[in-house]
């Protein structure tokens, strides 16, 4: 048990401070199991920690929220790790990368503990300007570490690698100029956002 949260802390380590060296190395092994139990338990913390920090703020528990934490965000993650996989094939296929459902379903399950740590600062924040801080931050990252799996779990040519991301991240930026935002702040604190309309 201890070889095994030593090899998960290891793993998230790495991801952290060397992706380069981390993502190189995943291959496909026919075991898919482990990448869903991930995601799974990874969505299953977040979830408890959302509602956690929402009790602790002074909301009630109800049973919506519970279900929404115990059931919801585990197996939405889950769902969030195949459409993943599968945008994740299509950029690959447009950078000249590997055509492996199984190196895609993997490259993405390992940055799963980024999951709860996002839910855990969204929710955390308290008024229009720390969504702002905390979303743009969390969106830059999350493009870093597709970047990452873009170039070297897929293996595809970095130059389009860096074109495709460059598009999301106009994309994104996009969002973030237009009222769209508010919507995308509304995925992730409705009452933070709602401050963004005063």
């Amino acid at each position: 048990m201890k070889q095994k949260n030593k090899v998960r802390h290891n793993h998230i380590w790495d991801v952290i401070t060397r992706p380069k060296r981390y993502f190189s190395k995943i291959v496909a092994d026919g075991n898919l199991d482990e990448s869903m139990f991930k995601a799974f338990i990874y969505g299953l913390i977040g979830g408890c920690l959302v509602l956690a920090i929402r009790l602790i703020g002074g909301a009630t528990i109800t049973i919506g929220s519970v279900f929404t934490a115990v059931i919801i965000m585990p197996v939405l993650a889950v769902a969030l790790l195949f459409v993943g996989g599968g945008l994740l094939m299509l950029v690959s296929e447009i950078t000249g990368g590997e055509r492996d459902w199984e190196i895609a379903i993997k490259g993405l399950a390992s940055i799963m503990f980024v999951y709860p740590v996002i839910l855990v600062l969204n929710a955390l924040a308290f008024n229009c300007t720390s969504l702002w801080i905390i979303s743009i931050l969390c969106d830059a990252y999350l493009l870093f570490l597709f970047y990452n799996i873009g170039a070297y779990c897929m293996r595809g040519k970095k130059s389009n690698v860096i074109m495709v991301v460059a598009m999301i991240g106009l994309f994104m930026a996009t969002v973030y100029m237009t009222n769209y935002r508010i919507g995308w702040f509304m995925l992730k604190n409705a009452s933070a956002a709602l401050a963004c309309l005063i």
